[in-house]
């Protein structure tokens, strides 16, 4: 099936072509298609399987022909997206340009962290695409710099992300803030009783979409862990770099200190790398973000907050530093190479404190994760065996 067949206009079809859009994916396929009909929407795809298209498209769509029928007044908006973190904000608003380059409507991001003069600024001519965090959103709300009496569709997207970070509150006193008659689409990587409840309260008689991987369509992601001891881990972290040269590398670890402190021990054993957290201003963290996507940054060290913002088409390796606690942040981490049918491999260093969350995790997956071992670092603490991968001692050969 091409673009084409989903009703989308020939603006939107010209510039997918111009990006080598050749074939929808399977949200795509099943979401746009619902969205143009002007239905509420729940739609659960993992990671990396072209969501933000699925809506981003048929929004655009929309709106466009809507557009010589409709005045924008100063302060007003017609579509909202909200999003758990100020990198993805950006990178939606990037594909809305992209995908909207043949026509007249305008987009803004909008997050925290930055001045909020040039924002409110751009907003008194109106705009008809605001990408979101709830935070900066509901300020700017508070100031009046903006009103919803014109808002045609919202879109939650990430939901499970933003109410991991605590945003419920926030999305609350949006959303009652909002016209009733409006078009609801949810999009979300799992749909917790938490999402599940949100969208009770949001959307009404929603067509509910859920995007199951085959074996076709799953991320061809190569998992191994290494078992390490805590104190050894930035020189386990610099011999894979070298001893397998490594030509790029995202690796996530826990805490902004931490990030800061193994950039400094890699540039110690020659390795040039940064780091991105939440401590470094917006600036600073877009234009690292944009030289590692160009390849100018080989190494970049993430705090967690980072994980779902983050979008590199070609990415060849992750690296969980630190463990995640929670088992959706390893999926999410992972999931961020073996994009778009690419290969890619991820690698986690487990040390014994970090026993339980391997076990969570290796349930979750179904398996065992394979492990690795390197004689130039001997473990002192022995991670023990998963609980998959126990043997009663009566079975035992």
């Amino acid at each position: 099936m091409s673009f084409s067949k989903l009703g989308l206009c020939d603006p939107i079809l010209n510039a997918l072509t111009e990006l080598a859009y050749n074939e929808p994916s399977a949200i795509q396929k099943k979401a746009i298609p619902v969205v143009l009909s002007g239905k509420d929407l729940i739609a659960s795809a993992q990671t990396g399987t072209g969501k933000t298209a699925s809506f981003v498209l048929p929004i655009l769509q929309k709106l466009s022909a809507e557009h010589n029928q409709h005045t924008l007044r100063g302060k007003r908006i017609r579509a909202l997206i909200l999003v758990p973190t100020r990198e993805l904000a950006v990178q939606v608003e990037a594909s809305i340009g992209q995908y909207g380059k043949n026509l007249e409507l305008s987009s803004m991001a909008m997050y925290g962290g930055i001045d909020s003069q040039p924002q409110k600024q751009r907003l008194i001519w109106g705009i008809d695409i605001i990408v979101a965090t709830p935070g900066r959103l509901l300020d700017m709300a508070h100031q009046r710099a903006l009103h919803f009496d014109e808002l045609e569709v919202l879109v939650l997207d990430e939901a499970d992300r933003m109410l991991d970070m605590g945003f419920i509150e926030d999305i609350n006193k949006i959303i009652e803030r909002l016209p009733k008659q409006r078009q609801n689409l949810l999009f979300s990587a799992t749909i917790s009783d938490d999402v599940r409840s949100l969208a009770r309260r949001t959307i009404t008689d929603p067509v509910e979409i859920t995007i199951a991987q085959n074996s076709a369509s799953k991320p061809k992601i190569e998992q191994w862990l290494i078992t390490v001891d805590k104190g050894n881990k930035s020189a386990l972290l610099s011999h894979l770099i070298k001893e397998q040269q490594w030509q790029q590398a995202l690796i996530f670890i826990e805490t902004k200190h931490g990030a800061a402190k193994l950039v400094s021990q890699l540039e110690k054993r020659g390795i040039v790398a940064e780091s991105i957290h939440g401590g470094r201003t917006q600036e600073v963290r877009e234009q690292i973000l944009k030289d590692f996507k160009l390849g100018k940054i080989k190494f970049l060290v993430a705090t967690g907050i980072a994980a779902r913002g983050l979008d590199i088409g070609e990415l060849d390796r992750v690296v969980n530093y630190d463990l995640p606690d929670k088992v959706d942040d390893y999926i999410h981490r992972i999931g961020r190479t073996g994009r778009a049918g690419a290969s890619g491999e991820a690698i986690s260093f487990v040390a014994k404190d970090n026993f339980r969350n391997l076990c969570a995790i290796e349930t979750r997956l179904g398996h065992v994760i394979k492990r690795k071992e390197l004689e130039e670092f001997p473990v002192k603490k022995v991670v023990p065996i998963s609980i998959l991968n126990f043997v009663p001692k009566n079975k035992r050969v």
